[in-house]
């Protein structure tokens, strides 16, 4: 049934569904972004990190790797500023969040692996 739609969930032949794969890289999203937020200590970033995650939430999947690309050049941020202040706890957490983010996302291929 390629196409075909089933109770609102868009079949593939192989029978994969789009649907589900879609909503779980959106909560998976999500869920990095959130662990990223709490990482952070400037306000700032953890509110741009929060507008990320509404986006991610409510936004069209297709949206997904900008919210990731800008999601990880937040992390930079994060990082540096830790590194200023000399927050070494801090730091490691931020680089451990920023690299799930980007394993999670070259692997769901929303953005390219350099």
């Amino acid at each position: 049934m390629a196409g075909a739609e089933n109770g609102g969930i868009a079949l593939l032949a192989g029978g994969a569904v789009v649907g589900m794969t879609q909503r779980y890289l959106v909560g998976e999203t999500s869920v990095l972004l959130a662990q990223l937020q709490a990482s952070g200590a400037d306000p700032v970033v953890a509110g741009e990190l929060a507008r990320l995650r509404r986006e991610a939430e409510s936004g069209p999947a297709s949206r997904l790797s900008a919210v990731a690309l800008r999601a990880l050049e937040l992390t930079d941020e994060l990082c540096r500023d830790s590194l200023r202040r000399g927050d070494v706890r801090a730091f490691v957490h931020q680089c451990a969040c920023g690299a799930e983010l980007r394993d999670f996302c070259v692997c769901a291929r929303l953005l390219a692996d350099p």
